[in-house]
């Protein structure tokens, strides 16, 4: 499992060649900045797919966007400030190389520090003032549209407008709220200046947690991830620095476990407090910890501890997770305002809820297996740790045992994760052969295959994408459909994520075979795959064969929307032997059109999706009665789509019997969200559409198979 690939153990020999010759071009020894800028693009030379030049224009580009990361608003920065590092312009390449100190992100941050005071202050002025909603005038959010301000006034005009739409937003609100509750018992009658104050002060509120985080949690280091980030997504977007606790999390997040306290924690007015506690966990057994608690301050061990003031949820369990049988300090705020401090040792906590499940849905006489896969998760770190592709086999064998006529795989959202794992999930289907092809920056294809013989399962099959089926979701969508083995159903297209990558350790002192080195890891895009059929999926995806409105069409969220990705293209198709389906794949997909064209929940989903759209436009009315238009129309549309992907008669929709424990145990809160999903997927007219598919791929075979039966009339 540790092994590294061939074609990445060459990449590292150079990584490692490139980054000892660097280290001799710079008179003095390399700080930690200056060791990880130089491994990391050492390795972006040797080993992406498509490595971009470090050179005068490279140093231009990344001059320009990390400004731009860092303020992402254009409210913090002068156009003066970027001026006055222009000399840095052409000599971050020679940063990176090792030539040069690494200086440019630490003046930058110096600019942004001080600039962060001053807007403090300007948030605090503006705020002290009522804001006039009759005024008509309106607030661009979209930063590509807008420079920086170019003058202390324009900056604080650009806060005066951001501020006046945080109000505006919350005062509509209120506003709401009001005319909703008025007449009701207890309801209290405020006037519009008393909302207006009220807004102010829950936006004065939002705003102190935000400076609160700028001020403790951004530091020198975090800005520095942030500059290393600028220059890795410059290769495209999904090669990326991860420092120590970010790799674990990343690793944790594949696995679907962890070592923690056994806690789901909640953000809460600027505090992170307990949401729930899980039964069996260190927080649990230690009797000390209730949900509701406020956790003030971590600590490591016998560390100094941690204030959690400015922390999101996500920066709180980076530091709250760790290795097993280690020591977690933590200082809680009880109900009643005392504050406890309490050791807990962490211990094992897994996630099953992130794991693949089934159930059944009978309609009529069909019984149709349905499997609900969030991600290709896969335990890199133990032998026989949890992967998807087991996983996957054990819910196809439960739902042959249940005698299912079909079976409906939703990989709707499924981001994709472990490349393997596609594979074994793939021959579940099909017979030996090729599931995807793979090419390095070399240009040599090398192909993937299905080597076990047979298949688990050759009944009918549906596979169900969307927008944010991507990666992996995207390999077994087009395998399944270059061999004809199923049907793919959904959205116009997949998101169209073709590439693959590794995640490299920082580590040149062992040959990089040290995954979790204290210098961080880099995700790194080494390869791009492509389908079967020659096509790749990047930026195209995969289009079904059978497509579904939804509301989200219109939003620009798709590979092929982010400026640094990777182009599309192809080569040569492998060598593959078409599934013998048993059915016309035009005669279903032309019943499933029709009878979607026919429904008038798709009709109005799609024109609902209109309203949806208009999120992209990024530009708001800051007049009162304007916006509450603009936003009731919005709401309305929601509203509709809401309604509409609900089935008025939910699909009778079973779990498994071997499965009751996850529906019936001592974890309620987990039941519960359990039986939530499953009314969910009882109500999904997605699903139906599935299932309604899987009903015409049956009633298809059915009919051929009663054509072969029927005997020649012999003439006499």
């Amino acid at each position: 499992m540790k092994r590294l690939p061939i074609v990445l153990a060459l990449v590292l020999a150079g990584v490692f060649f490139a980054f000892r010759s660097q280290g001799k071009t710079n008179t003095l020894p390399p700080g930690k900045y200056e060791k990880i800028l130089q491994i990391v693009g050492a390795i972006l030379t040797q080993g992406h797919y498509e490595p971009k030049t470090f050179d005068d224009d490279f140093s231009r580009k990344i001059f320009n966007k990390y400004f731009e990361d860092l303020d992402p608003e254009k409210n913090i920065f002068l156009q003066a400030d970027v001026k006055s590092l222009d000399k840095y312009s052409t000599t971050i390449d020679e940063e990176v190389k090792g030539a040069a100190p690494v200086t440019f992100f630490k003046e930058a941050g110096k600019i942004f520090d001080v600039r962060i005071k001053e807007a403090e202050a300007y948030y605090k002025e503006i705020l002290a003032k009522p804001f006039d909603f009759t005024k008509d005038e309106t607030y661009n959010a979209d930063a590509d549209k807008k420079p920086f301000p170019a003058t202390e006034a324009a900056r604080k005009e650009e806060w005066r407008k951001y501020l006046k739409y945080l109000t505006l937003q919350r005062y509509a609100d209120l506003l709401d709220s009001r005319e909703s509750s008025k007449g009701k018992e207890g309801a209290i009658n405020k006037t519009d200046a008393e909302l207006e104050k009220e807004a102010r002060d829950k936006v004065s509120a939002a705003m102190a947690r935000t400076f609160d985080r700028y001020h403790n949690k951004f530091t020198e280091e975090d800005k520095f991830d942030v500059f290393v980030n600028t220059i890795t997504e410059m290769e495209d977007p999904h090669t990326e620095f991860m420092p120590p606790l970010d790799k674990r999390y990343f690793d944790e997040t594949m696995s679907g476990k962890f070592y923690g306290i056994g806690a789901q924690l909640q953000y809460d007015e600027g505090n992170i407090k307990i949401a729930s506690i899980l039964p069996g966990g260190p927080a649990q057994k230690s009797g000390q910890v209730e949900a509701g608690d406020i956790i003030v301050r971590v600590a490591q061990g016998k560390e100094a501890p941690v204030e959690l003031s400015g922390f999101t949820v996500q920066d709180a369990v980076k530091l709250i997770r760790g290795k097993k049988d280690t020591e977690v300090k933590l200082t809680l705020r009880k109900k009643d305002g005392t504050l406890k401090t309490i050791d807990l040792v962490r211990d094992e906590i897994v996630q099953d809820e992130a794991y693949v499940r089934s159930v059944v849905i009978n309609e009529g006489s069909q019984k149709t297996g349905y499997i609900y896969l969030p991600e290709f998760y896969a335990d890199f770190n133990e032998m026989n740790g949890v992967r998807s592709g087991m996983d996957v086999a054990k819910e196809v064998n439960k739902l042959k045992a249940e005698g299912v006529d079909g079976i409906v795989i939703d990989l709707r959202n499924n981001g994709g994760g472990a490349l393997y794992d596609v594979i074994q999930i793939a021959g579940l289907f099909i017979d030996q052969g090729p599931v995807v092809q793979v090419r390095d920056r070399q240009g040599k294809p090398q192909v993937m295959k299905d080597r076990d013989e047979g298949v688990v399962y050759d009944g009918p099959l549906v596979v169900m994408v969307n927008e944010m089926s991507a990666s992996a979701s995207e390999i077994l969508a087009a395998a399944i459909q270059d061999y004809g083995r199923g049907v793919i159903i959904g959205s116009t297209s997949t998101y169209g994520k073709g590439t693959v990558q590794r995640t490299i350790g920082l580590d040149p002192e062992s040959n990089f075979s040290n995954q979790n080195s204290e210098l961080g890891s880099l995700k790194l895009t080494l390869q791009k795959f492509y389908r079967i059929s020659g096509g790749s999926t990047q930026q195209r995806g995969v289009q079904p064969d059978i497509v579904v409105p939804d509301y989200l069409e219109r939003l620009k969220i798709r590979e092929r929307d982010n400026p640094y990705s990777l182009p599309y293209d192809e080569i040569s198709k492998a060598t593959y032997n078409k599934w013998k389906a048993g059915y016309n794949l035009d005669v279903v997909k032309q019943a499933a059109s029709t009878r979607i064209a026919a429904d008038t929940t798709f009709k109005r989903i799609q024109d609902a999706s209109v309203y949806v759209g208009k999120q992209n436009d990024k530009a708001y009315s800051l007049q009162l009665d304007k916006y509450r238009q603009d936003q009731k129309q919005i709401r309305d549309a929601i509203k509709r789509i809401d309604n509409l992907t609900k089935l008025q008669k939910p699909l009778a929709t079973s779990f498994l019997k071997v499965d009751e424990s996850k529906y019936v145990s001592a974890d309620k809160d987990k039941n519960e969200r359990y039986k939530q999903w499953l009314s969910g997927v009882s109500k999904d007219v997605y699903v139906d559409q599935a299932v309604k598919v899987i009903k015409d791929i049956v009633s298809q075979q059915n009919l051929a198979k009663s054509s072969e039966k029927k005997e020649p009339v012999k003439a006499f």
